[in-house]
C-alpha cells in the first residue's frame, strides 16, 4: 500500500500513528522507509492509548499541525483507527471540536485521506463509518458515524496479526462476532448484509479457536482478519445492538476492553432477544455447523448462545463484569437504551427495568432475579426472515 501511496503521488507530508508496540518490535519502519525513499515526509506518531480520549485526539492533531502533514496512515487496533479517523477529521474540519463532530453525520467537510493498516482481527474499523471516542469527564464512550470517515484504502495482512496475544485475540474475535451477529439480528439487515455476516461468521467458527491457540497459524489469521473485515461492512450498513450499546458502558466506565465487553454482554442479550429472531439465530447456527435440521428454530438458537459461551469460557472470558457496581446499573442502562432506541433496529426493544434485570446479570456472584413483568415494546415483532 505504501508503495501505491508513492506512485500515485498523493502526499507531501503523512501522520503515521501507531501505539509504541509496532515501533518497538520495527514493524512500522519498512513501510516509513518506503514512503521516505519516494520523497514523502513521515512522522510517527505511536502514543495512541486504548479507548483514545478526546484530549489524546486532540494532542495528535497538534503534532499533524506542526508538520504541516496533508494525508495519515493508521496502524494498529482498533483505537489506533479510531483515533486516526478522529484526527484526520479534525485536520479537515478545524473549526470543529471532536465533540462537535460527535454523533451522526455530523463531520462536514470529510477528513484528510487516511490509510489503515489493522494489525487486529475484530473491529473492522478499516472498513467502516464510524470511530468511537472517550468523553473522560463525561465518563462516555462517543460514537462518530459519517459516511465520510471511511479509509481511502486498507490493507490486510494476515501476517501483522502472527504476534497478537492470545488473549488480544480472542476479545478482537469475539469482537468481529458481535459486528457478525447483530447485523444479522437487526432490523436494517438485507441481503446483501446478510452474505456478509453469515461468511463472517462461518470465517470466525472455523478459526478463531485455532488462531488462539497456535498464535503462527497464518492461514487462520488471514481467515480472522477476512471475517472482521466482512462483519465490518455489514455492521457498517445494517447497525449493532444492545450488546454494543451495554458494552460501551463497561467500557466507559470501567475500562473493560471492547472486545472483551461484547463477549460479556453477548449471550445475556441474545438470551432476551431470542423470542423475536429465532429463526435468524438458527440461520447462523446452521452456517456455523452448530445443531442440525431436526431442531426447532429456537432449540437451534439456542445451541447458538450456548457455543458462545462455551468460546468465552475456552478463551478465559469471564460471564461478569468484576468492577460493575449496583448503584451503576440504573445509569448504564439508561445509557444503553438511549443509544439503541435511536441509533440501533434492535430486535427486541428494553424497557426500565428489563435494561437494569439484564445488566444485572453481570455483576460479580450475581443473585438470580426474576425477569421484570414489562410488556414488550410495541413494533418489535420478527420482521426478518430466515
Amino acid at each position: 500500500m505504501c508503495r501505491y501511496i508513492v506512485e500515485k503521488g498523493w502526499h507531501q507530508s503523512v501522520l503515521f500513528i501507531s501505539s509504541k508496540t509496532p515501533v518497538r518490535t520495527g514493524l512500522i519502519q519498512p513501510m516509513v522507509d518506503v514512503l521516505e525513499a519516494g520523497g514523502i515526509k513521515v512522522t510517527v506518531y505511536d502514543n495512541v492509548q486504548p479507548d483514545p480520549t478526546v484530549e489524546q485526539i486532540e494532542a495528535t492533531v497538534d503534532v499533524l499541525r506542526a508538520n504541516q502533514c496533508d494525508g495519515v496512515i493508521a496502524l494498529g487496533g482498533g483505537s489506533v483507527i479510531d483515533a486516526a479517523k478522529a484526527v484526520a477529521a479534525r485536520g479537515k474540519n478545524p473549526k470543529r471540536s471532536i465533540m462537535d463532530m460527535t454523533g451522526m453525520f455530523r463531520v462536514m467537510r470529510g477528513m484528510l485521506p487516511l490509510y489503515a493498516v489493522p494489525t487486529t482481527a475484530g473491529t473492522g474499523s478499516e472498513v467502516t463509518i464510524a470511530a468511537v471516542v472517550t468523553d473522560t469527564k463525561g465518563q462516555r464512550k462517543l460514537p462518530m458515524l459519517d459516511p465520510r470517515l471511511m479509509p481511502r484504502l486498507a490493507a490486510l495482512d494476515g501476517s501483522l496479526m502472527l504476534g497478537v496475544p492470545q488473549h488480544v485475540t480472542a476479545a478482537t474475535g469475539m469482537d468481529a462476532l458481535t459486528h457478525a451477529v447483530e447485523a444479522f439480528i437487526s432490523g436494517n439487515a438485507m441481503d446483501r448484509t446478510d452474505v456478509l455476516a453469515l461468511e463472517a461468521v462461518k470465517l470466525i467458527m472455523a478459526n478463531l479457536e485455532t488462531a488462539f491457540e497456535d498464535g503462527s497459524n497464518l492461514e487462520a489469521r488471514q481467515a480472522m482478519a477476512r471475517a472482521s473485515h466482512l462483519a465490518g461492512k455489514a455492521f457498517t450498513q445494517a447497525g449493532v445492538g444492545y450488546v454494543h450499546a451495554i458494552a460501551h458502558n463497561f467500557g466507559a466506565l470501567y475500562h473493560v476492553p471492547h472486545g472483551r465487553a461484547n463477549a460479556i454482554v453477548m449471550p445475556y442479550v441474545l438470551d432476551y432477544s431470542k423470542s423475536k429472531c429465532a429463526k435468524r439465530l438458527a440461520r447462523l447456527a446452521r452456517e456455523a455447523g452448530i445443531g442440525d435440521e431436526v431442531m426447532s428454530a429456537d432449540e437451534r438458537a439456542s445451541l447458538f448462545i450456548a457455543r458462545i459461551r462455551e468460546m468465552n469460557e475456552r478463551f478465559g472470558i469471564p460471564d461478569h463484569v468484576e468492577a460493575l457496581k449496583e448503584e451503576d446499573i440504573p445509569r448504564i442502562a439508561r445509557a444503553a437504551r438511549a443509544e439503541a432506541r435511536w441509533t440501533y433496529a434492535v430486535p427486541r426493544y428494553m424497557r426500565r427495568h428489563t435494561a437494569e434485570w439484564i445488566v444485572s446479570k453481570m455483576l460479580p456472584n450475581a443473585p438470580d432475579r426474576p425477569q421484570p413483568d414489562e410488556p414488550d415494546v410495541p413494533g418489535t415483532e420478527e420482521t426478518t426472515s430466515d
